[in-house]
């Protein structure tokens, strides 16, 4: 695990970002590896702790302490101090389909849990899972894996988000016949066109497409599954035709903010902005949508989370003017209580890379009017709140607005269309109801996984329900399983 006297004797150093103004002058990936040496020498930080809480505990509980697709952390940090790359990587791979996505956009729950974040100096274990991955894609490690033998058995999969991408793979090196369904032209769900290229470039989803494919995967792409856009095709006859269907999709209807000013022009959603973005960085066409840019405009973004983030560094990239995030939170701690929190999850404060390109944040405010001129946005009417979000008198304020983007999370799958076609049962929250034990739905031969199933949440946990979900479908075909967790 490491060197014994590793943590004592190096100092924890984590990548570095480029500047900010040669960073926002485009939209590549602005994160400067490590060298080999360095990398090597933080992982030989990693100390032979006893209890390795960052492994996580195979509990796909909310809260769990470490990381969901269970990473064997401690064994591939000390294959990389040793300089056995390849044996990392086949390691990484053993419990992680798409290392090189987890690598750059997880927020590192295994960080959180180290022993050594005790002492706020954990292993930057991020740093060294992304290190191994982009090697073994150097070095021409990852070949397909293709299955010896055939099953006979046909499995679609709806949604090619990372659910869906790991479960298709999974299915597919079971020997079994995939077909993934898209209802975009790309495959990667919000990996692709939620989350910009200068987190994660989108080559890295294009590999692995290319991978899947070799291995047997079919990806159909431009193929709606319910609704009633031309071309989509009728859910029910899809179930008829395959052995097993996977309900991978997302949850991708917002929360709105149903307050008067509502109906003004210059007031979107996250995802009907950051998606236009990747469209144009790719080349992909918008298909006739008005184009929705931050360019000279005072910008607001509604949304403390990844996405809000996400929309600040799009915007500044864009040529915003100002850019202010509103939280309804209070502002967290500056720093964890460890005898509380440790190894869980904490909560304090964090500055992601984008609010340090210019932000202004805001804590615990509620906004209650939108004002405009002539149909379109000109300001927010805002006004402080306390613990328990009741508006403080006195506190109001107003902010210049001439685009305003709602971040504030999504609340459920869309239920129209292929959910309400299907007739599967919803939980409580609006999200398709299926067990942890099998994720089947209420439907036979139908099951579920990631976000469409749990809710919104993490590309972690996503690939870790495409992976679970894959070896249900499999013994539900063949009996038995050999597919790992």
């Amino acid at each position: 695990m490491g060197k014994i006297t590793g943590f004592l004797e190096i100092e924890r150093h984590d990548r570095k970002y480029e500047p900010v103004a040669d960073r926002l002058k485009n939209f590549r990936e602005f994160v400067i590896p490590l060298s080999e040496k360095d990398t090597r020498d933080q992982a030989a930080r990693c100390m032979n702790c006893g209890i390795p809480y960052c492994h996580g505990t195979g509990s796909t509980a909310p809260g769990t302490p470490g990381c969901p697709v269970n990473n064997q952390i401690p064994d591939f940090n000390d294959l990389v101090y040793q300089g056995n790359w390849e044996e990392a990587s086949r390691n990484l791979h053993s419990t992680n389909n798409f290392p090189e996505f987890t690598g750059r956009i997880c927020p590192a729950p295994c960080e959180a849990s180290c022993t050594l974040n005790i002492d706020d100096n954990p292993v930057t274990i991020k740093t060294i899972e992304c290190a191994i991955v982009d090697r073994a894609w150097d070095n021409g490690w990852l070949k397909p894996e293709i299955a010896a033998v055939k099953t006979g058995k046909k499995v679609a999969v709806i949604g090619s988000g990372p659910a869906g991408m790991a479960a298709a793979q999974q299915l597919a090196r079971a020997g079994h016949e995939v077909h993934v369904y898209e209802k975009f032209a790309k495959a990667g769900g919000l990996l692709r066109y939620g989350i910009p290229d200068f987190k994660m470039e989108k080559g890295i989803i294009d590999r692995r497409v290319a991978q899947m494919e070799a291995e047997g995967v079919t990806f159909h792409y431009g193929k709606a599954v319910g609704g009633s856009t031309p071309g989509a095709i009728d859910p029910q006859e899809l179930a008829k035709q395959y052995d097993a269907v996977a309900l991978t999709g997302g949850a991708e209807a917002p929360r709105d903010l149903p307050i008067p000013g509502r109906e003004l022009s210059g007031i979107h959603f996250a995802m009907d902005f950051l998606p236009q973005q990747n469209r144009r960085v790719s080349g992909e066409p918008l298909n006739g949508a008005a184009d929705i840019l931050a360019g000279g405009k005072h910008v607001v973004v509604i949304g403390g989370g990844d996405t809000g983030s996400d929309c600040i560094g799009t915007s500044f990239r864009q040529g915003a003017k100002s850019v202010t995030q509103l939280e309804i939170m209070p502002a967290p701690p500056e720093h964890e209580n460890k005898g509380v929190t440790w190894p869980n999850w904490p909560l304090k404060m964090r500055t992601s890379s984008s609010q340090a390109e210019g932000a202004v944040r805001e804590f615990a405010v509620l906004t209650t009017k939108f004002e405009g001129v002539d149909g379109k946005v000109t300001k927010l009417h805002c006004v402080k709140v306390d613990d328990k979000f009741k508006p403080l008198p006195g506190t109001e304020f107003t902010l210049d607005a001439e685009l305003v983007l709602l971040a504030m999370g999504f609340v459920h799958p869309v239920h129209e269309g292929l959910l309400k076609t299907l007739g599967v049962e919803l939980d409580q929250r609006g999200n398709v109801r299926a067990s942890l034990q099998d994720y089947q739905t209420s439907r036979a031969k139908i099951f579920s996984a990631g976000d469409m199933r749990r809710g919104q949440s993490l590309v972690v946990w996503a690939i870790r329900e495409g992976r679970l979900c894959a070896r249900s479908i499999d013994t539900f075909l063949m009996g038995k399983t050999d597919l790992p967790g």
